[in-house]
């Protein structure tokens, strides 16, 4: 079990720093206190996302995020 446990850490682990290159984010491996609140969330958004999407097979609403009122 322990085995199961430590591929799922990877694999989360591998998606983080995906999605964080694909939104031009620089996460380094280690201590990210560099990265705003928005950059981290923006991340961890996408995160939910995509396992939101795996899990039910339905794309995730979309919203516009850009709308800085």
């Amino acid at each position: 079990m322990a085995t199961n446990n430590r591929n799922s850490k990877t694999q989360f682990e591998n998606m983080k720093y995906e999605i964080a290159n694909q939104l031009g984010i620089n996460l380094k491996q280690g201590y990210n206190g560099d990265l705003t609140s928005r950059e981290a969330g923006t991340i961890g958004g996408n995160i939910v996302k995509k396992v939101f999407q795996s899990y039910t097979g339905n794309q995730y609403p979309q919203y516009d995020t850009n709308n800085n009122k």
